[in-house]
């Protein structure tokens, strides 16, 4: 018998493992590797993401993934839907011709790109990431898609940090979280 979504979803949270002091003083960081490391936490993600597209999306060409743990809940959500799967990297790091945008973090700016010809324009795509805090990189994956006239249906996330009000810059976007603290 299959787990009832309230059953996945709490799996998921009981796989999230918070750290003090992480990446410094004052963060309380969530992380996600004890999701990866158990097979039912990680297919109860995909579960719940793959249920969240068949309910709420027609149609969905592509699913996008952020550098780089888009990377690990991406391509396995993309093959379950039947979908092609296109990364969005830091700079330097795709090979060809690259689109990019330069946003901001708290301190300095950031760049993110994508090779030209990954979304076709009209294609219609999702992105993919685990964590939602400010919205400074889904921001500019949605920019970088505008630049490819994709239409961008809505992102998805593992894990928002609502109280740094991320899902406000990404507006009107729609936003898919599992777990919100």
């Amino acid at each position: 018998m299959a787990a009832s979504p309230e059953c996945k979803l709490q799996l998921v949270r009981d796989h999230i493992r918070p750290y003090q002091d992480f990446p410094k003083k004052g963060i309380l960081f969530r992380d996600i590797c004890p999701i990866l490391k158990y097979p039912a936490a990680l297919t109860a993600v995909i579960d719940l993401f793959e249920e969240e597209v068949r309910r709420n999306y027609q149609t969905v060409d592509l699913i996008v993934g952020l550098d780089a743990r888009g990377f690990l809940f991406g391509p396995l959500l993309a093959q379950r839907l039947g979908v092609g799967f296109v990364l969005v990297r830091k700079k330097g790091k795709l090979p060809g011709t690259t689109l990019s945008v330069e946003y901001n973090l708290e301190y300095g700016k950031a760049e993110v790109e994508i090779q030209e010809d990954a979304v076709a324009p009209g294609q219609k795509v999702l992105l993919i990431d685990d964590l939602l805090a400010t919205g400074g990189t889904l921001f500019a994956a949605c920019e970088l898609m505008k630049k490819q006239q994709a239409e961008v249906l809505g992102c998805m996330v593992v894990i928002e940090l609502k109280e740094l009000n991320g899902k406000d810059k990404l507006k009107p976007q729609s936003i898919f979280s599992l777990v919100q603290y």
